[in-house]
């Protein structure tokens, strides 16, 4: 039982000397990574500026536009399934923020509203 014992401390000791640098591994590992997420979150993440208005304005009605006319139909396999994840990707990140804003996966906890008591 003492060896066990002697065993586990001198792999602990081992593991204590090696983990700083683990730690230095992982983060000279990730920091490239980090800042290509960021250069990228920088760009798509920020809300639209006033100046992107008129733009978003004009997609909107060549989006209008193209579903009246039927372009739609024209679109290729990738065009039409790029279309999907994106709208895919709308819908989740709607229904996370609910789920983030209701503070549960279902229902509202709306306080005095619903009286579970029963009246006799």
């Amino acid at each position: 039982m003492a060896k066990a014992v002697a065993k586990l401390g001198g792999m602990a000791t081992k593991l204590g000397s090696k983990g700083p640098a683990m730690v230095q591994g992982i983060v000279q590992n990730s920091k490239p990574k980090l800042a290509t997420f960021w250069k990228y979150a920088k760009v798509e993440l920020k809300p639209p500026s006033p100046s992107e208005i008129p733009q978003i304005q004009q997609s909107l009605q060549n989006l209008v536009l193209a579903a009246r006319t039927g372009k739609w139909k024209q679109l290729s396999v990738r065009e039409a399934w790029l279309n999907t994840l994106i709208g895919m990707e709308i819908a989740f990140c709607f229904f996370i923020g609910e789920i983030i804003g209701k503070g549960s996966v279902v229902g509202y906890s709306i306080p005095g509203a619903v009286d579970y008591e029963a009246h006799v």
